[in-house]
């Protein structure tokens, strides 16, 4: 996004990561939205953009090769037409912040997703304050970086769970 307010910030670019329950990947895809280049140099300004200068600027140079919002959103319907059963559950880390965006923007996309979702910064506040495990993840700020990363986390926690 270029931002984290879904009230004036517009999604940039977007991942879906198709999984069985073991999170092995099954299919995914990727597409970028063309959002106003104005809105970017309003928008993307601040320490959080100038310590994340390289995703900055690849985020500003794929935005010329974007496509509409209505188009992604088409285009994510029919991925989960084809990758996805009845229910299809919003996952990965500080996922409350996306579904955000997704009501504001893709509304279509919203009435497709399950109301329960699996947020990983569940398991990251549990298994950091009680058990005192960390997890470090990449910090790429891309969004299939970000939802790989959110993958590898997931199975790192469950990996202390012991099955039976």
């Amino acid at each position: 996004m270029t931002g984290l307010s879904p009230e004036k910030d517009r999604i940039l670019e977007v991942a879906v990561i198709a999984t069985d329950w073991q999170f092995n990947v099954i299919n995914q895809m990727t597409a970028v939205v063309k959002v106003p280049e104005q809105l970017m140099k309003e928008r993307m300004v601040g320490e959080f953009w100038k310590r994340n200068r390289e995703s900055y600027e690849a985020l500003v140079s794929q935005n010329k090769m974007g496509r509409e919002s209505s188009e992604v959103e088409k285009e994510l319907l029919e991925f989960i037409d084809v990758n996805f059963g009845k229910e299809v559950y919003l996952a990965g880390n500080s996922i409350h912040q996306d579904k955000r965006f997704i009501v504001k923007e893709w509304p279509e996309l919203d009435k497709r997703l399950h109301y329960r979702m699996f947020d990983v910064s569940a398991w990251k506040i549990y298994f950091e304050n009680v058990l005192n495990k960390k997890f470090t993840k990449r910090e790429a700020h891309r969004a299939l970086d970000d939802i790989e990363g959110s993958i590898e986390e997931i199975k790192y926690y469950l990996s202390f769970i012991k099955k039976g």
